[in-house]
C-alpha cells in the first residue's frame, strides 16, 4: 500500500456541500487529510487533479456480480466508471446457500431469469467451496476483488436450498420455514448486507416457471425478514411487482424496522404513474417510513435474440420454449401453428399488446443493411407481420440476430424529475446480469455526463451525493461515501467537462466462451482508488485488487 496525495482538484466530498479546491492525502488506505497545501511525505505517489473533480467512490446498489466475481474479480466494467462498492444478491438471486445437489437447478434458474450462461456458471463458479452464505463470502474474499463487495442473502436461493424443486411448486412446511429463517440469521451474523426477494411477474426461472420467491406470501416474508430486525442491521430489497401494495411494503418496513429499497420506479412515456408513487412515498416518509424506491438514469433497453428472448418470455408461446433445446426452438419458429399462437400472444389476447414499435434491429450477420431499422418499418417493406420479421431474420442468422427492445424508462422529462429527488436511490444497473443483452454498469458516468453536465438536471454536488453518501448511509457503510479524514480512501478523479460512459461493445471473455456487452472505455475517468490503492490510473486499469468483502 502506497501513500497518495491528490493535488490541485476540486473536492466534492459527497455531503452535497459546494465543491472546494483542496488536496487529499491518503495514508494506509484511509483519508488522512483534506485541505489546501497538504504536506505529504517524500516519495508518496502524486496525482495531478488540475481541472478535475475529486469525489468519494460511487456505490452501485443493484448488481448481480454474485457469480462473475469468481472469474472476473476486477468486477468489470463497474471498475472503469468510478464504482468502488457493489451490492450483489439482488432480486433474491444470490448463489448461496447451496447444496451440491442443487447446483444445476440454481444455475438453470439464473440462466433464464438473469440471462447468465449455463456453461459459464457451471465452469466459472467454484461450487465445491461453499454451501452456507458465510462460506460463500469467504470464497469471494479469497479472490481479493478489486472493489468492495457486499451481498444480500437471496430468497429464491434460500427456497431452492431448503426445498429443492418443490420450492417452485408449494409453500414451505413449518420446519422448512424455520430452517430458512435460521439460515438468514446465520447469514446476517456472517456479514450479509441484507435480505432480497422478488414478486415480479417478469421473473421466471427453470422450465419457465415463476421463480420460487414469487410463491411467498407476506407471512413468509415477515418470517424471513425477522432476523434483520432481531440483529438490528441489514437492508431489505424487494421487487413488489404489483403483487404487494406500497402500503403493505410500508407496513412491513415499520414492523421490521430496517431500511427497505425496491426495484424499480421506472417511467413509461405518457403515463404519470411515477408521480403517484412518489406522492405516496413522500407521505409515508413524513410519518417515518424508511422505504427507498430505486430509479435509473438509463432507459431499460435489452439487446435480445430469439435464442434467449428475455423480453418475450412472459408470453405463453415463448415461455414454453425456455427449457427446450436449440433444435426444438428452431422447429417451433418454423411451425406456422406456433407462429399463429405467438402472434395472438403478442397481439394481446388476454394480455397487454406487445409494443413492436420499441424494437429495432441491433445486429445481423446476413442483413447488416437492416441494423438500426425499426421492426415495423421492415415489416411494411417486406409485406409481412412484425413477428415474421423477428422470426425470419433470426432463422436466417442462426438465431444470432439481435434486436434493441425498449421496455421502460423512456420518458426523459419524467426521469429528469425523478433523479434529484429525496427518498429515491439510484439503482437498477443490473451489473453482472443480462450481460449479452444490456450493460448499464456505466450509469454513474451517464448520470454525470448526460444528465448533470448536458441536461443540467441537478448540481454536480447533488449528483455526487446520490452516488456516494446517500447509498452508503442507507446501507450502513459508515466509513464510506464521504471524503473526510478517517474515512476509507475510496476516491474517484474525473473531468466534469468530458465524463461520459463511452461505447458499448460485444466481447467473448467469460468462461466457456461466454459473451457479453461491456462498457470498458469511459471518457474522462482518470483515477479510481479503492481503499487507497489505484485500480484505474491515468485512464487505464492497474490490475490491483484492494477491495474488501463488506460484512455488516
Amino acid at each position: 500500500m502506497v501513500d497518495v496525495v491528490i493535488r490541485g482538484g476540486t473536492v466534492i466530498d459527497g455531503t452535497g456541500s459546494p465543491g472546494f479546491p483542496a488536496d487529499v492525502l491518503v495514508r494506509d488506505g484511509v483519508i488522512a487529510e483534506v485541505g489546501t497545501d497538504v504536506s505529504a511525505p517524500t516519495g508518496v505517489e502524486t496525482i495531478d487533479a488540475t481541472d478535475r473533480v475529486v469525489t468519494p467512490g460511487f456505490v452501485d446498489v443493484h448488481t448481480h456480480y454474485d457469480a462473475q466475481v469468481f472469474w472476473d474479480p476486477d468486477l468489470t466494467p463497474s471498475l472503469h466508471h468510478g464504482v468502488t462498492t457493489v451490492v450483489a444478491g439482488n432480486c433474491g438471486f444470490s448463489i448461496a446457500p447451496i447444496g451440491a445437489d442443487g447446483v444445476g437447478l440454481l444455475a438453470r434458474t439464473l440462466q433464464h431469469v438473469e440471462d447468465m450462461s449455463l456453461d459459464t456458471l457451471t465452469v466459472g463458479v467454484p461450487w465445491d467451496e461453499f454451501e452456507t452464505f458465510g462460506e460463500y463470502l469467504d470464497a469471494v474474499e479469497r479472490r481479493s476483488p478489486a472493489l468492495n463487495f457486499g451481498c444480500y442473502i437471496g430468497h429464491t436461493a434460500l427456497r431452492l436450498w431448503a426445498m429443492g424443486d418443490d420450492a417452485y411448486e408449494r409453500d414451505p412446511t413449518a420446519d422448512e420455514l424455520t430452517r430458512m429463517r435460521d439460515a438468514v440469521a446465520e447469514a446476517i451474523a456472517a456479514g450479509a448486507i441484507g435480505f432480497a426477494t422478488s414478486a415480479s411477474p417478469t421473473h421466471n426461472g427453470d422450465r419457465g416457471r415463476p421463480v420460487p420467491s414469487r410463491r411467498a406470501d407476506l407471512d413468509e416474508l415477515r418470517t424471513l425478514m425477522a432476523p434483520l430486525r432481531d440483529a438490528g442491521r441489514g437492508v431489505v430489497a424487494m421487487l413488489p411487482g404489483g403483487v404487494f401494495t406500497n402500503q403493505q411494503v410500508f407496513d412491513l418496513q415499520q414492523e421490521i424496522g430496517r431500511p427497505f429499497t425496491w426495484t424499480a420506479l421506472l417511467t413509461i412515456k405518457g403515463l404519470p404513474y411515477h408521480e403517484g408513487v412518489i406522492a405516496e412515498h413522500d407521505e409515508a416518509r413524513a410519518r417515518g417510513v424508511d422505504v427507498w424506491p430505486q430509479v435509473s438514469c438509463r432507459p431499460l433497453v435489452f439487446q435480445m435474440n430469439l435464442a434467449e428472448p428475455f423480453t418475450l418470455n412472459t408470453r405463453d408461446s415463448f415461455r414454453e420454449l425456455m427449457d427446450r433445446g436449440r433444435d426444438e426452438r428452431l422447429a417451433a419458429y418454423r411451425d406456422p401453428q406456433w407462429r399463429e399462437r405467438a402472434r395472438r400472444d403478442l397481439d394481446g389476447e388476454g394480455f397487454i399488446p406487445f409494443n413492436y414499435a420499441s424494437l429495432a434491429v441491433a445486429e445481423s450477420d446476413r442483413h447488416p443493411e437492416l441494423v438500426g431499422r425499426g421492426v415495423l418499418d421492415v415489416a411494411v417493406e417486406r409485406g409481412c407481420s412484425p413477428l415474421d420479421v423477428l422470426v425470419d431474420l433470426s432463422l436466417e442468422d442462426d438465431l444470432r440476430t439481435r434486436f434493441w427492445s425498449v421496455l421502460a424508462n423512456d420518458d426523459p422529462d419524467a426521469i429528469e424529475w425523478l433523479l434529484p429527488r429525496d427518498g429515491v436511490l439510484l439503482g437498477l444497473a443490473d451489473s453482472g446480469a443480462h450481460v449479452s443483452q444490456l450493460c448499464d454498469a456505466c450509469f454513474s458516468t451517464d448520470l454525470l455526463g448526460n444528465w448533470v453536465r448536458d441536461r443540467g438536471v441537478m448540481p454536480i454536488e447533488r449528483a455526487v451525493h446520490k452516488l456516494t453518501a446517500e447509498p452508503a448511509a442507507v446501507f450502513g457503510l459508515a466509513d464510506r461515501g464521504v471524503l473526510a479524514r478517517g474515512r476509507a480512501a475510496d476516491v474517484v478523479v474525473f473531468d466534469p467537462a468530458t465524463v461520459a460512459p463511452g461505447p458499448l461493445r460485444r466481447v467473448v471473455d467469460f468462461p466457456a466462451d461466454g459473451e457479453r456487452l461491456t462498457a470498458d472505455q469511459p471518457v474522462g475517468v482518470s483515477h479510481v482508488l479503492v481503499n487507497g490503492v489505484a485500480v484505474r490510473r491515468d485512464g487505464e486499469p492497474t490490475g490491483a485488487r484492494p477491495g474488501t468483502v463488506l460484512r455488516t
